[in-house]
């Protein structure tokens, strides 16, 4: 099992460089109130070197297929050939609340975008008819998409970020990789079952495909303190948009913790930010993060690569530190995965 790192624009520069150093294998760039995905990873490509580059996840509600193409082609000419594009629906909420757009039928959305991106990176000119997607729209055929940047020399990888089952077969049939969040162990079991069933549909196996959940990490000796220290990270997720609607308040019920998960919501909602992250359960954060020494740590990560994972990433922004504690993060990851075994 690999290591990866999720990255916002804070100390950005110095936690790629010593992410490089440590031997990450790929640095990750979220997309959501913080910053964007591609202007992150268009400062990771130009002080790096080896280590890869991805979206973690680009929102598809937020570009057309045709831009989100030419900025992967861009990102991938600009780092020599070390991009990988991380595509994902978000949620209903954020989908009509920040770009306008109706979440209605994503999966076939999405089937039609990641078609449409695998055309226009292929250099050649495209024209598609699709039922959410129309290029040319006016159907005039004098200006089709057509993505000419210089290449790399290596395609683009695409990755889905998947929660539902039929979201995380689809990934196994149209993607090269699942991206996921908040995901336990026996969970990340569960959905590789479901994206082999997905690879099965297209007549592949599992090998080749990269498994990738991104988990919030606090390492240190006082369990609980560790827990403390992403209260605030889980909070804020889970106080996004409506809870009915809402991934890690459905997790998080799912898990038992219902009531305490209509409680973050509600306080989040009313301004409550602080009371939010002291109702966020201790178990849930527990199950669904690397949280504790760096002994425990290891044991967990050697428990995600049973699961099928073959790169864990470190979200080192859930942390509530600094930079310093951070690239401490970085370096206590590091150690726990060369006790863990199953370093690869």
């Amino acid at each position: 099992m690999k290591l990866g790192v999720n990255l916002t624009y804070q100390g950005v520069s110095e936690l790629a460089v010593t992410a490089e150093r440590l031997g990450y294998d790929v640095a990750f760039a979220p997309e959501g109130y913080r910053s964007d995905a591609a202007s992150v990873l268009g400062l990771v490509a130009g002080r790096t070197e080896r280590i890869g580059l991805a979206s973690g996840v680009m929102q598809i509600p937020a570009r057309t297929p045709g831009l989100a193409a030419l900025t992967a082609a861009t990102l991938n000419s600009l780092s020599g050939g070390r991009f990988r594009l991380g595509l994902g629906v978000s949620n209903p909420d954020v989908s009509d609340g920040w770009y306008g757009v109706p979440f209605d039928r994503p999966l076939e959305r999405t089937r039609e975008y990641v078609e449409i991106v695998r055309r226009a990176l292929s250099g050649e000119p495209v024209v598609y008819a699709g039922e959410h997607y129309r290029l040319p729209y006016s159907g005039a055929t004098g200006a089709p998409l057509h993505v000419i940047t210089e290449p790399a020399g290596t395609s683009v990888p695409v990755y889905l970020g998947a929660v539902g089952p039929r979201n995380l077969r689809l990934a196994g049939e149209l993607a090269d990789g699942w991206i996921g969040v908040f995901a336990a162990p026996e969970h990340v079991a569960e959905s590789v079952e479901r994206i082999a069933a997905g690879r099965a549909l297209r007549g592949s196996t599992m090998a080749g495909f990269e498994v990738i959940p991104c988990l919030a990490t606090s390492v240190g000796d006082d369990i609980a303190a560790c827990i403390d220290l992403l209260r605030a990270h889980y909070a804020h997720l889970m106080g996004i948009g409506d809870p009915e609607r809402n991934f890690y308040c459905k997790l998080a019920a799912r898990l038992g913790w219902e009531q305490e998960a209509r409680e973050v919501s509600l306080r989040v909602r009313r301004g409550d930010r602080a009371g939010a992250a002291a109702t966020v359960p201790a178990g849930f954060i527990d199950r669904t993060s690397l949280a504790g020494p760096v002994d425990r740590i290891a044991e967990r990560m050697a428990a995600y690569a049973g699961a099928g994972v073959t790169t864990l990433s470190i979200m080192i922004s859930a942390v509530d530190t600094d930079l310093a504690g951070r690239l401490a993060v970085l370096e206590q990851a590091r150690a726990a995965l060369e006790k863990s075994g199953v370093a690869g």
